[in-house]
């Protein structure tokens, strides 16, 4: 089995990929390209039927046919629609590129479907997946391997739902990261009765597609990095939120389904940068009730006057156990000042991608990316325990699994702070 390193984390670098220096950014660089390189040559490689869908599996027509990556399919009982929206903010210029006099965003959106639709939606785009592999230096492969990725949703299936009757999540996807890696959480939530937007912060993906084709690229990631920048980088994205809430509750939706939106309804969650992007979100915007941080370290800590509304920490055990280290060290830093209902829960075996797709793509093709657990447990606990507290704090209906370990997921631990221990 070949095994691949978390590009993003490496041993001896923070949790957030963070380094300062050129010389630590060209390791970055030569680590993403050895992931892609495996991920690409495993998507040429036989693996068994039953490991798939019944559709993805080759056929005797076929039989040299590559599998189809897919995800899995969601928990809910409703089908799931999908669109995507091209929003302008012309209120500020662009943080990272200052002859860009307004800021310009992709967001995706997924929510529960009257009906499935005839077109499943892509992935991502060809080009996309072109951008991805050639900035690992990846040409050996067909550039739109990463694209063949089989999804749930369908592309404009009619919404489902009551006026103001489904609550809004706002997802964030880590740095360098496309919001596609966060699909599966969002089919899931859909599936369930919510309205799921995932945001591309652009000029901080390695690409981004925008209707006219433009297609734009990472320019933070040539950036040396400090703790300052990244907390600069977190109140960005918080003020991309809050226009996108604008964009979907205010007078003028974007969306033609906005209807349906309840706007007192609203909860922001994320993956590495972007989790920890939902504390300054909420500090900022008070739309925002609750919030979710999975596997990011914090910069933007919350304020001495502390944070009433309710917050969950996802993250590995090996990094965010109370008393840890730096990374931890700054969940122990905002968890005095949240003085609402809060939750630290930690996954055992779990590296930093087996909370997004990435880990579910790698393991069905084969790939060990040092998880001690299998992509798809880890997205079910993922699934799981972010629906369980939104259900909680948006819905208003009782949790258990909030509040005790599980007999049904024992590799999920419940960490007590003061003591700095997990059980």
């Amino acid at each position: 089995m070949s095994r691949a390193i978390d590009p993003r984390h490496p041993a001896g670098r923070n949790t957030d990929g963070r380094t300062t220096g050129s010389r630590a950014r060209r390791r970055g660089l030569a680590a993403a390209a050895g992931l892609l390189a495996v991920v690409a040559t495993a998507a040429f490689a036989s693996a068994p039927a039953s490991a798939m869908p019944a559709s993805a599996a080759p056929t005797s027509a076929t039989p040299t046919a590559t599998p189809t990556p897919y995800l899995p399919k969601p928990t809910g009982s409703q089908p799931v629609g999908t669109t995507k929206l091209h929003l302008k903010d012309t209120s500020r210029p662009d943080p990272w590129m200052p002859t860009v006099k307004f800021r310009e965003l992709m967001v995706s959106l997924w929510y529960p479907a009257k009906k499935p639709g005839r077109h499943r939606a892509p992935y991502m785009t060809p080009k996309e997946s072109e951008l991805l592999l050639k900035d690992g230096k990846i040409t050996s492969v067909p550039a739109d391997v990463l694209s063949r990725t089989r999804t749930n949703a369908f592309t404009d299936a009619r919404p489902a739902g009551r006026k103001r009757g489904l609550p809004l999540v706002v997802l964030s996807p880590g740095h360098s990261k496309p919001r596609a890696e966060l699909t599966s959480l969002a089919e899931d939530l859909a599936s369930r009765g919510y309205v799921v937007a995932a945001v591309d912060h652009t000029y901080e993906n390695v690409a981004t597609t925008f209707p006219d084709g433009r297609v734009t690229t990472c320019v933070t990631c040539e950036v040396d990095k400090t703790p300052a920048w990244w907390e600069r980088l977190t109140h960005s994205r918080a003020a991309d939120v809050s226009f996108v809430l604008d964009r979907l509750t205010g007078s003028r939706p974007a969306w033609k389904g906005a209807r349906l939106i309840d706007p007192s309804r609203i909860a922001m969650a994320g993956h590495s940068v972007g989790g920890a992007s939902a504390i300054p979100a909420m500090v900022k915007d008070s739309r925002i009730r609750a919030g979710v941080d999975v596997d990011g370290t914090t910069d933007g800590p919350v304020p001495d006057s502390g944070l009433s509304r309710p917050f969950l920490f996802l993250g590995r055990q090996s990094t965010y156990t109370p008393g840890s280290g730096e990374a931890a060290a700054t969940w122990e830093r905002d968890w005095k000042r949240l003085t609402g209902w809060k939750r630290w829960l930690v996954v055992t075996g779990a590296q930093h991608v087996s909370f997004n797709d990435l880990g579910l793509l790698t393991d069905q093709l084969g790939i060990d990316v040092g998880a001690d657990i299998a992509g798809m447990r880890a997205m079910e606990i993922t699934r799981g325990y972010v629906a369980a507290f939104l259900d909680r704090h948006l819905r208003g209906r009782p949790q258990p699994l909030l509040d005790a370990p599980s007999a049904r997921y024992p590799e999920v631990l419940h960490c007590t702070v003061e003591t700095k221990s997990c059980r």
